[in-house]
C-alpha cells in the first residue's frame, strides 16, 4: 500500500488546484471576451459561491461580529498555516482581519503569475468573502492584495443593515 500524503499537503494540494482552475478560467474568459468583462464574470461566479457559504452564518447576523469572528475563522481548516489571520479589531462596530497568507496567491506566484495577474485574480477570487459576508446578513468592505501589499486579504466586516434595530 502506497503511502498517503499528509493532512496539510492534501489541503495545499486542493488549494493550488482550485487556484489553477481560477486562473484558466480567467485567462480563457480574458482571451474571449477582454480582462474588464473576465473579472467581471469571475467575481460574479466567486461571489455566488461564497453566497452558498455564508448561510451558514446567518446566525449570527447582522450584528453578531464577535460570533461570526469565532465560526468564521473556526470553519477554516489549518487556518493558521494557510492563512495566518491576524485579528485587527473585533468589536461590535467592526471585524477587521488582515490574511498575511492565502494558498491560493501562494499558488499563483507559483505559476509564476505576474503581479498585475495576481491582482486580478485576487480580487475575482475575493469576491467570495462579499458573497459570504452579504448572505449573512453583515456589510462587507474587505479590500483584496495589490503590488506593494504585505500578506493577502484584509477582511472588514460591520453590521449589516437592521443591527442597529435589533
Amino acid at each position: 500500500m502506497a503511502d498517503t500524503p499528509d493532512y496539510p499537503t492534501l489541503l495545499r494540494n486542493s488549494y493550488a488546484m482550485r487556484a489553477a482552475a481560477y486562473a484558466h478560467m480567467f485567462d480563457v474568459l480574458r482571451e474571449r471576451f477582454g480582462t474588464e468583462t473576465a473579472l467581471e464574470v469571475g467575481k460574479e461566479s466567486t461571489r455566488r459561491l461564497g453566497e452558498q457559504m455564508g448561510t451558514k452564518y446567518a446566525g449570527h447576523g447582522p450584528g453578531d461580529l464577535e460570533g461570526l469572528c469565532g465560526a468564521f475563522l473556526d470553519g477554516i481548516p489549518l487556518r493558521d498555516q494557510m492563512f495566518a489571520p491576524e485579528i485587527k479589531r473585533c468589536d461590535g462596530e467592526m471585524l477587521e482581519i488582515h490574511f498575511h497568507r492565502c494558498p491560493l496567491k501562494e499558488a499563483w506566484q507559483g505559476q509564476g503569475r505576474s503581479d498585475e495577474d495576481l491582482e486580478l485574480l485576487c480580487k475575482m477570487a475575493g469576491a467570495i468573502d462579499g458573497g459570504l459576508f452579504e448572505s449573512a446578513g453583515f456589510t462587507f468592505k474587505g479590500e483584496t492584495w495589490k503590488p506593494g501589499d504585505e500578506g493577502c486579504c484584509r477582511l472588514k466586516v460591520v453590521p449589516g443593515p437592521g443591527a442597529a434595530a435589533k
